[in-house]
């Protein structure tokens, strides 16, 4: 099975840059830059069908079309890769950056080539030091090798990278707040139209990627689409990164074939459940994805068939429930998270996740009343799509939705008995 995302990993760290080179690293830029146009990398990554890795899964080819054709007016362009990386219980982006490093530097130029991009940044986790010192050292052996800045490769195309350390906020995962904490200002949503391939960053035309989408670059622009599209097991094309954690005998991250059933992953991979606990859920796309139980342990993890049974492939990143932990005092703490991290912007954010993280602290220690599950119903309604800014309350409310689904008796038993049984 191959794995071109992780094949250059090693225990002692990532490759320099004459190491990538030997390795076959930026041979696809150098096909791009001596033989494609702009149009021809667009046009390859849209029949690859790769779609995004950071969440939504939308068409990667189709997302690149939506950049305005350039012209002398509306430059500079630019060309975003989202490296924050904030959803609970993720962590494979940091993986890439940590582990091959050049991997994703050559994706960006690629990439920037495609949309005729002037610009790009890496926008980092601030926590994400490691990454931070290995990105800052491949990108100068980028810049002294000429695959980045004027004239890359003795073309006349031009792109400068930059490393943009952010401050850290899980309202970044949205592309206009992100925009808007580049440009200096409070990181908040924006109300579209203008789409960011209009009018992003500094108003000029702007294409945003996530990280693990854009290494995927580099390996369909050398293959093929048809090499990319073979390497997954259902329609969605190539490899993901798979993480898993909670109580299994092998919590980790492996790159395996896009649709890979979910109970491969937990049990042939993580290895199954530690001696002593049994499965109960699994959020299976990250926090902001909705509980799946033990009956649906056979589905392709890919977007469409997660769809299809009521949740989403998200990050890929499995978040794993036992029969000794308490599913209530998980909701609270991932409902907590999501209430600080809300930016306050709309009411219906602002004021409903805390009383949501309250309402679970009341009923966690204790203090829960007759009705507080209707409450919380009705929030599950009233922070839904469409109602507030962006998707993070939305995205607050799958998990609480599902877990009081599949929980129900264990938030009653809290509530009768005025205390939480795993204490």
């Amino acid at each position: 099975m191959e794995r071109p995302l992780t094949r250059n990993f090693r225990p002692d760290g990532p490759f320099d840059v004459k190491e990538y080179e030997k390795a076959g690293g930026y041979e696809a830029l150098r096909k791009v830059l001596t033989g494609m146009s702009p149009k021809q990398v667009c046009d390859e990554v849209r029949a690859s069908n790769l779609r995004g890795r950071g969440g939504a899964g939308f068409p990667t080819g189709a997302k690149w079309a939506f950049m305005p054709p350039a012209n002398g007016e509306d430059r500079p362009r630019y060309l975003i890769v989202d490296a924050d990386e904030m959803e609970p219980g993720t962590f494979k982006d940091r993986l890439l950056m940590e582990g091959d490093p050049h991997q994703l530097i050559e994706g960006i130029v690629i990439g920037g080539f495609a949309v005729q991009a002037d610009v790009a940044y890496i926008f980092l986790r601030w926590e994400y030091k490691l990454a931070e010192k290995r990105l800052r050292k491949a990108i100068a052996e980028a810049y002294d090798s000429h695959y980045l800045g004027r004239n890359i490769l003795g073309t006349d195309f031009n792109l400068e990278l930059y490393l943009h350390v952010s401050a850290g906020r899980y309202i970044c995962g949205e592309g206009s707040a992100l925009v808007n904490s580049m440009e200096g200002k409070r990181a908040i949503p924006v109300a579209r139209p203008p789409q960011q391939t209009e009018s992003g960053l500094w108003g000029r035309p702007t294409l945003m990627n996530n990280v693990e989408t854009m290494c995927n670059v580099p390996h369909i622009v050398k293959n093929g689409a048809a090499w990319f599209q073979g390497l997954s097991v259902c329609e969605d094309g190539g490899t993901k990164i798979y993480g898993v954690s909670g109580k299994v005998k092998r919590p980790g991250a492996w790159e395996l074939p896009m649709g890979t059933p979910l109970r491969e992953i937990l049990e042939q991979h993580a290895g199954g459940m530690r001696d002593g606990v049994k499965f109960r859920g699994v959020l299976p796309g990250g926090a902001s994805t909705e509980f799946f139980g033990e009956e649906h342990l056979d589905v392709s993890m890919c977007f469409d068939s997660l769809a299809q049974v009521g949740s989403r492939l998200g990050t890929g990143s499995l978040i794993v429930l036992d029969d000794r932990t308490c599913p209530v005092g998980m909701l609270h703490n991932l409902e907590t998270f999501f209430a600080r991290e809300s930016c306050g912007w709309c009411t219906p954010c602002r004021e409903g996740l805390p009383w949501i993280a309250n309402i679970l602290k009341d009923i966690e220690e204790g203090r829960g009343q007759p009705g507080d599950l209707e409450i919380l119903e009705a929030h599950t309604r009233m922070l839904w799509i469409g109602r507030t800014y962006c998707a993070l309350a939305p995205g607050a409310m799958e998990p609480l939705k599902s877990a009081l689904r599949y929980f129900r008796d264990d938030f009653e038993r809290h509530i009768r008995d005025k205390r939480c049984p795993w204490r």
